[in-house]
């Protein structure tokens, strides 16, 4: 195989420069200004700070408030992923077996990927508004009197549905790429070994699908985690308190709208640390069941 040659031995180290700034700058930096503040107590007007050991994480580890929001996040992670890659694979299924209008139908599909979070969580409260939400009035006719923003269990479904409607599309994109990308003949040894589509699926599609569907799995594990801060702060700005939220969002609250900056740093270091040690164990148990090649 051909190597790429360099005239010079720095040439690489130069290109590869910008990126090291930007990751340093955007990463790094603030990540070390994040655990050196863990543990001060600081004063919110920027007076002064008080070192204080590992106070702030015992305190936030403590809390009867803080492991319940870790519980729902958890389970909130857990649903709006596999919902997520569900549909997300259903849909790719279906659009690749499409042959008739099959540009628009993806088309269709793809769109939503361009709505930013936040937009996605002002739809979605407006499709589950109490007054004029068309989903709140179709669960009525069954007798749910849902209350988004002010039961608990109605906005935590709220958040699920936005959180899962806005990701699927991504999956869907990779997913119908993975399947375009298995080779016909292996499809037609299969429809001819195997007559039954749903045992074809688990026996050859899906384990030519496991590359692509590990690497969703780590995305939208991550994307449950931190990018639907954007939906969750929608949804529950400005409502009463007792509203689920996720750990991400506990750390604004506590950071931005409490001043409280130090106990803030210590919970975006335990997440930090959360997502290391969950990134480590789905590359070290998870990996080992896909087949590359």
């Amino acid at each position: 195989m051909k190597r790429v040659q360099f005239n010079s031995r720095y040439l690489p180290y130069l290109l590869l420069l910008p990126q090291f700034v930007i990751i340093t700058i955007f990463f790094y930096w603030p990540s070390a200004q994040a655990i050196t503040s863990s543990f001060y107590i600081e004063d919110p007007f920027g007076f002064g700070s008080s070192f204080v050991g590992l106070s702030n994480y015992t305190d936030a580890l403590g809390s009867p408030e803080y492991q319940k929001i870790a519980r729902f996040t958890v389970a909130y992670s857990l649903i709006v992923t596999f919902l997520a890659l569900s549909f997300g694979m259903l849909l790719a299924l279906k659009a690749d077996a499409v042959i008739r209008g099959q540009s628009s139908y993806k088309t269709l599909l793809i769109a939503v990927y361009a709505i930013a979070p936040p937009v996605a969580g002002l739809i979605g409260m407006m499709m589950f508004d109490q007054h004029i939400g068309p989903f709140v009035h179709l669960v009525a006719l069954f007798g749910w009197d849902m209350k988004v923003g002010i039961n608990y269990y109605d906005t935590a479904f709220a958040m699920i549905m936005v959180a899962v409607w806005n990701q699927i599309p991504y999956n869907f994109i990779f997913f119908l790429s993975g399947l375009q990308g298995i080779p016909a003949s292996i499809r037609e040894a299969a429809a001819i070994d195997c007559k039954s589509g749903t045992r074809r699926f688990w026996t050859v599609i899906l384990p030519l699908l496991t590359p692509t569907a590990f690497f969703l799995l780590v995305i939208n594990m991550t994307y449950s985690l931190f990018d639907t801060f954007g939906i969750i702060d929608v949804i529950v700005k400005d409502k009463p308190a007792n509203n689920p939220i996720t750990l991400v969002y506990k750390v604004y609250l506590d950071g931005f709208r409490g001043n409280d900056l130090g106990s803030s740093s210590a919970q975006s270091v335990i997440l930090m640390v959360i997502v290391l040690v969950l990134t480590l164990i789905q590359f070290r148990f998870i990996e080992r069941r896909v087949h590359y090649g």
